[in-house]
């Protein structure tokens, strides 16, 4: 999970057609969800919203951060805010907050688009991610459920085990390099670069971390 700017990209104009209480879901068209996935993908690129999955080879769904079944949040079903794009896997992210998760209250749920998802987390090489040291207790409530209800480092889970093999090969270049006795700002430089080119990389932010954790 990182932190997603939604001010990058307008509200699709088509949700202004649906109101609630006069539509459902069901009733907005397939061309009105293409609509609001590309809307999406200018937030996310082509990542999961929680997991940072690849969206094209795990499936994908329009989520509702609030859940759209909900009595209590149903009038946020078109609202623009609440929409992410989720990978499709039951065994995490979206559909596993909806349908898999024991009962939870959304607002101790780390928010992609609200809050700095790296005040919370760090991830490790070993693609397991951790609660940062220092939070209160409130954050390290959230921190913890965020991970319980998207299930996001179950252990022996499959996230642990895509995170492990996309940052293995940024693990042995960094090791490369500090064994080989490179000047610091060499390592810095490198890495600078090598992040660059991971900006558009599934799992980018486990990479982020386990760069910058090693400077």
């Amino acid at each position: 999970m990182r932190k997603l700017d939604r001010t990058t990209c307008a509200a699709p104009p088509c949700l202004g057609g649906y109101q609630h209480g006069a539509h459902s879901w069901d009733d907005v068209t397939p061309a009105h969800k293409a609509e609001i996935r590309t809307h999406l993908e200018a937030i996310q690129r082509r990542r999961c919203a929680y997991c940072e999955g690849d969206i094209d080879t795990l499936g994908q769904h329009i989520e509702h951060f609030r859940r759209k079944g909900d009595p209590a949040y149903r009038h946020l079903t078109f609202d623009w805010s609440n929409l992410f794009w989720s990978c499709d896997q039951t065994d995490s992210c979206g559909h596993f907050k909806d349908h898999g998760a024991a009962p939870y209250n959304v607002n101790d749920l780390v928010n992609p688009c609200a809050d700095d998802p790296d005040a919370f987390f760090i991830f490790q090489s070993d693609g397991t991610i951790s609660i940062r040291h220092g939070l209160s207790a409130a954050d390290q409530h959230r921190a913890s459920e965020t991970l319980r209800v998207f299930s996001l480092d179950a252990e022996w889970g499959r996230l642990r085990a895509m995170r492990k093999i996309a940052v293995s090969g940024y693990v042995n270049d960094a090791d490369t390099a500090f064994n080989a006795g490179w000047p610091p700002d060499d390592i810095r430089a490198y890495f600078a670069e090598e992040l660059q080119i991971a900006q558009s990389l599934p799992f980018y932010t486990a990479i982020r971390h386990v760069l910058t954790e090693r400077q």
